[in-house]
């Protein structure tokens, strides 16, 4: 099976267009975070849906030091997976996803979650990451791309993985999250494939 992006070319910058975050003389501000266009062939015949997750394998695995001026995140600061993009029961029809089909802007307080055309809507990380903040806490679902902190030492890896499943839906509880999916997964996936893209506000990261 292979995965295909019009948006993203294998281990290069993903495009400001599809980022959540993106640079100004004043810091990072939002951007036009519309979701990149993905297609797949070569799917086993016995395919009966797909799964698409996207994850930041190199996101801080704690926030306390992110976003700070006056002070950097090491490099070899540990690290932990920050999921931007979790989409189940994608109908077998579908064999591409264009770009901003899931997101075109930054929804403030999150996109809801649960079913559209292209496939059931997850929740993703930045619900966690803006809990408690009164003016963006909420329930983020589909996608919301890249805004890695400012002052990270590491340029950040964006994994998108697409999943050939054998069962044409998971059955998956509304507002479900990438690990219910991870664990729903178990013994239905046929073929998978993945293509990754990079992103940093940061111009001295490496």
């Amino acid at each position: 099976m292979r995965l295909t992006s019009k948006s993203i070319v294998h281990d290069k910058p993903i495009p400001p267009e599809c980022a959540l975050g993106v640079p100004s003389p004043e810091g990072p501000v939002p951007g036009q975070n519309r979701s990149p266009h993905l297609a797949w062939s070569g799917a086993p015949a016995t395919t009966k849906s797909y799964v698409i997750i996207a994850v930041d394998i190199d996101a801080p695995a704690t926030a306390e030091d992110a976003n700070k001026a006056d002070r950097t995140i090491p490099y070899d600061f540990p690290r932990a997976p920050f999921h931007h993009w979790v989409l189940a029961d994608i109908p077998l029809s579908r064999m591409e996803l264009s770009e901003g089909v899931d997101s075109t802007v930054l929804t403030v307080k999150g996109k809801a979650a649960g079913h559209t055309p292209h496939g059931e809507r997850g929740l993703n990380s930045y619900t966690e990451w803006f809990k408690g903040d009164p003016q963006m806490e909420g329930k983020y679902a589909g996608y919301d791309g890249p805004w890695p902190p400012f002052n990270d030492e590491r340029v950040h890896r964006y994994v998108f993985t697409l999943y050939a499943l054998d069962v044409e839906t998971l059955k998956l509880s509304s507002g479900f999250t990438a690990d219910d999916v991870s664990k729903a997964l178990t013994g239905h996936v046929l073929a998978e494939a993945s293509i990754t893209g990079t992103y940093t506000l940061n111009p001295n990261a490496r």
